[in-house]
This record gives C-alpha cells, structure tokens and sequence, in this order.
C-alpha cells in the first residue's frame, strides 16, 4: 500500500493530501533549522548526563522517606547542569506545571509580600493560585498581594507601566514565557532577558521567576542563562520526553530552590526526602529524548500555521515567525469550527481515537473547555493536543506529538473533519 493510500484509509482525501504536500514542500528548509536546533540541544543533554556520571545504578527506585537516593539526586545535578541552574528540584511529588509553579511561588513569598506580572495576567489555573479569583489558600488568603502591567497593544511590554508597578513590597516578579489562552507572541529568551535586566536595574534584589512550559528546547539558551532566578515546568510537557508518567521541575538560584523544597515536603527536611518510586529511569530517558520530541512537536506547529493562515485564518504565530514555544494558537471565530478541529485531532490519536470531545466546565477555568489528547500519559501535552476555552475569540491551541509523522496527522484529520462540515473549503491543487 502506498503512503497516499495509508492516509486514505484512516480518512484523509486525496484534495487534502495535495494541498497539504505543497506546503510540507515548502518548509523543508525551515524544518532543517529546527533539526539543528535540536542537535544542539541533544549533545547539551548529553554533556549533562556524562559530567554527572549516569549510571544504570541511578534508575534504582526508592521508597519511603526516599532518603540518600542517588538517582533523584544525580537526576537534578544532571537538569542543574542542562539549564544552567545552580540547583534544582525534580520530583514525581510535583503534580502538574501549575503544582510547581504554586510550591516556587508560596515557598519564596511571605505574608506582606507582593507578585508582580509585567506580562499581564497569567494562565488561568494560575488565578486561583494566586488569588485573581477567590479559592481556598491562595497566596491572598496568606497575606501576598498582587499587580500586573498588562502588554502593550502590538504585545511588547510597558516598561512605564512596570516601573510604575514594582515598589518596596515586590518580592517576585513571575514571567509567563508562553502565551496561556491568549493570542499574544510568546516571549523569546532575548526578550526575557530585555525584561529580567530592566527589572533588576530598578530593584536588584527581586526573585525573577519564568513560567517555562513549553519553552524548554525549542531555542538554544534557557532563560536561566539570561538572568532568571527560577524557571518552573512541567514533566509531562517538553522536558518530560513523552516518557515521564508525571512530575514538575524547579531549576535556579539555589536559596530560591531550597525555599521551594521546604513548601514541597516540609521545613527542615527539604530535598532530602521524597522517593522517586521508580519514576528515576522515564526521567532520565525522556529527558534524553527531549530536544528530538520538541523538534517533531515544532514542525507539526509550524505546518498548522502555514496550512491555516493560507486558508484565510489567523494564526498565533503566524506561518513565517520563529518559534519560541510548541504551542500554535489558530483563531476560528465559532465554537463550531473550535470543536471540529479538537475532534480531528482527538481522531488521529493511538489512544480513544473513538472517544468523540465535547466542552465542559472544568476546575480552574471561568469558561467551558474542549480539550482532545488522545494520550499515553492523561493531559501530557507533549503529546498530540488540542485544547480551546469556548469563549471570543474562539481561538483553539494546538501542541505536542511525539513525532513529527503525529503530528502531521493531527492537522491533516483536523483539516478533514473541518472540511466535512463545511467550515472550509480546500483549494485545488494540480
């Protein structure tokens, strides 16, 4: 059977596949340069893991208190050393990205304290954390106050605004690399690190903190190498390879990353207890992996882009900008177009193809959500995702694919499913 008819046979037409091969032709150069980049990035995972001696020794798991594991602590040695961190914490007991995110920031906060955003509101699990929306223990409720400065219109940011917002109170200053639900650029890390020195030339001592899910690998530097005092993530996203079942990250300033181990356990005992359970070997491997996984995750980005801006859609980034994250963000206009796409992509899938997905209200969001991840691990979303709040301007958010084969199947089916329901009409070809 021929490639063509391969696709032909799970659903995609041929007037799809001619389409789609155009513009595939088109970016080979451009995906020659992501390859490059995730070169780089395998040999700097590498070097990591060798100066940190990695031993099979290392994959040994732990129970317990999880005291004098080797293989935990030799794993955050080896993510110290890969994005340039003086320390770092690396645990299956980190839950999710925004579990992480809420133990670096109530472990570095105080009660009288104040968070500062100067990328305007964060992603919307995060409101809760924080306090944006009353929830039981939020850091408001322990006496840490918050302040934004919003983006500018064109989506650089309002130094005014922000020297006008840091005060003697601003303790951290969180950072927010990818776009969240919004159709705003992701931040570069030369932007960040344009901000970082903008705001330590104001106050020297601030925590500067970036949320980095989806981020890691897609450039060559990490924003730890430009000024960050944290970076925080998530394992089932990039870093995690498509192997880690679970987990988060801390990486940084190691005063600020045994603050966080003290939220995390408790006072007093910090990184020195907490067993990996097993988890050490799909840590390390899919670390390992990672730069190769971003890399296919980033083409499928890229090829959406292109196959939908031609189409007439706006999409975020557009077809031509360079990546700073995997995330591609594409504006339909209607919960119906939203819809019909998550469900393409939830049936190019190698688990609950069959599963069809609807909105719904889920814990954390002010708006009903369709999210398709056909997943081996639930809600990693370095795997093949989509996922769209059903609000204006019913943009969805496409990311992830283990391969870059996945992924191309993703929008393939999705660009299907969209043209069975007449919501647009594919070109021809010749």
């Amino acid at each position: 059977m021929r490639l063509e008819q391969m696709y032909e046979a799970m659903g995609i037409r041929h007037n799809i596949l001619s389409y789609a091969r155009d513009i595939e032709n088109d970016l080979k150069e451009r995906f020659s340069l992501i390859d490059e980049t995730a070169e780089y990035n395998q040999m700097k995972v590498i070097r990591a893991m060798q100066k940190a001696r990695v031993s099979d020794i290392h994959f040994a798991a732990t129970t317990g208190y999880g005291y004098n594991d080797l293989g935990r602590d030799t794993l955050e040695e080896v993510y110290a050393q890969t994005f340039h961190g003086e320390s770092a914490l690396v645990r299956p007991q980190l839950i999710s990205g925004t579990h992480a995110l809420h133990v670096a920031l109530s472990g570095n906060l105080r009660p009288g304290d104040e968070l500062l955003s100067p990328v305007g509101k964060p992603y919307d699990t995060l409101e809760e954390v924080i306090g944006i929306r009353d929830s039981v223990g939020s850091l408001k409720e322990y006496g840490v106050t918050y302040r934004q400065a919003d983006l500018l219109e064109d989506g650089s940011f309002d130094f005014d605004g922000i020297r006008q917002a840091i005060n003697d109170r601003t303790r951290l200053v969180t950072i927010q690399r990818s776009k969240g639900y919004a159709t705003r650029p992701t931040l570069s890390v030369d932007k960040i690190r344009e901000l970082i020195s903008f705001i330590k030339s104001i106050k020297p001592d601030v925590i500067c903190m970036v949320d980095n899910c989806y981020g890691e690998f897609v450039e060559r530097m990490e924003p730890t190498e430009v000024g960050a005092d944290m970076i925080v993530g998530s394992l089932i996203k990039n870093p995690g390879g498509g192997l880690a079942p679970i987990g988060g990250y801390i990486v940084g300033r190691k005063d600020c990353i045994d603050r966080a181990s003290y939220r995390l356990s408790a006072p007093g005992l910090g990184k020195e207890v907490g067993a990996s359970l097993g988890m050490n070997q799909p840590f390390f491997q899919g670390l390992f992996l990672a730069p190769t996984v971003v890399a296919g995750a980033l083409k499928g980005a890229v090829f959406a882009a292109n196959i939908y801006e031609r189409l007439g859609f706006s999409v975020t980034p557009d077809s031509s900008q360079t990546r700073h994250d995997i995330i591609q963000a594409i504006t339909f206009g209607t919960p119906e177009a939203v819809i019909a796409f998550c469900q393409g992509i939830q049936a190019a899938a190698p688990v609950d193809s069959f599963v069809i997905p609807e909105p719904w209200d889920m814990p954390g969001y002010d708006a009903p959500v369709i999210m398709a991840a056909g997943a081996f691990v639930q809600g990693s979303s370095i795997e093949l995702s989509a996922d769209a709040p059903i609000k204006e301007p019913y943009a969805v958010y496409f990311q992830g694919g283990l391969t870059w084969y996945h992924a191309k199947l993703g929008i393939l089916m999705s660009l299907q499913k969209l043209a069975d329901a007449k919501i647009v009409e594919i070109p021809n070809v010749h």
